[in-house]
Order: C-alpha cells, then structure tokens, then sequence
C-alpha cells in the first residue's frame, strides 16, 4: 500500500528529472575537474547519452539505481505495485542493454556510472579517468607502430 496520496504521488513522479540530475551533475563536475570537456544528451547517437566525448570516441550514461534496476540497495523495486514496476525497469534495462549494444558496434566506448557511484568523487575520479586515458593510451601505441 502506497503511504502517499494519489495527488502527492502524482506531484513527486513529476518532480523526478531525467535530464541534469544530481548524480550527473557531479559526474560533469569531476569530468571538467580532470580537465575533459564534453558535449550533453546527443539526440543523434542511440540511448541519448548523458554525455559525449567525441574526440575520445566515448560516451557517459549515468543512471539512477532505481529507475535502470541497480542491484544496490536504492535499486530495490517498492512493495506495492510490482504488476506495474517489474516490467516498466525490465522495459528500461532492456533499452540500456540495446543502446549500448548499439553504440559499441558505431565504435563508441561506452561507460555507465550509477547513482550510488557518485556519492565517493575520488572513486569517480578514479574510474572516469582510467576509461579515457585506456583509449588515449591505445591510441599513441596504435600510431607509432
């Protein structure tokens, strides 16, 4: 059983962002911290991705844990409703799987950050940088051979 009215139901459903959330927001800040720039959600690429990096030939998805069916603890499906949660994050997942698939085979590198991953920068540091220096670093030896 929901605890919130219909209407206030209604008013926070509307009130979730899809587009420059609070996690993405931090995964921009420590990508321009690290001194990349960047371009936001292309229409033109599949999954619009939050964000593109074409002279790296990369992409950032970040997902929220709830809405993509994260395996931590703020990816858990609520109580009630399942009929209707259970299908609509399959439904989105599938759609993740597809784009990124789909991306990969245009030769794009693809990296998803969750949610939960954003909450330690330095880790986000870490990883962001360690995806983009991995082409930087195929590419130099690529040319010089």
């Amino acid at each position: 059983m929901d605890t919130r009215s219909k209407a206030q139901r209604s008013f926070i459903m509307k009130s979730v962002r899809s587009r420059n959330t609070g996690p993405e927001l931090v995964v921009r800040r420590t990508l321009h911290a690290l001194g990349y720039r960047y371009g936001l959600h292309r229409k033109d690429l599949p999954g619009r991705p939050d964000i593109v990096m074409p002279k790296h030939k990369a992409v950032v998805f970040v997902h929220g844990c709830f809405w993509h069916g994260h395996g931590c603890p703020k990816g858990r499906l609520p109580k009630s409703r399942l009929d209707f949660w259970v299908p609509k994050i399959d439904r989105n997942r599938q759609r993740d799987r597809e784009s990124v698939r789909l991306l990969r085979k245009s030769g794009w590198r693809v990296l998803t950050i969750w949610q939960c991953q954003t909450k330690d920068v330095e880790s986000l540091s870490r990883k962001l940088a360690k995806f983009l220096t991995l082409r930087n670093r195929k590419n130099s030896r690529g040319s010089h051979q």
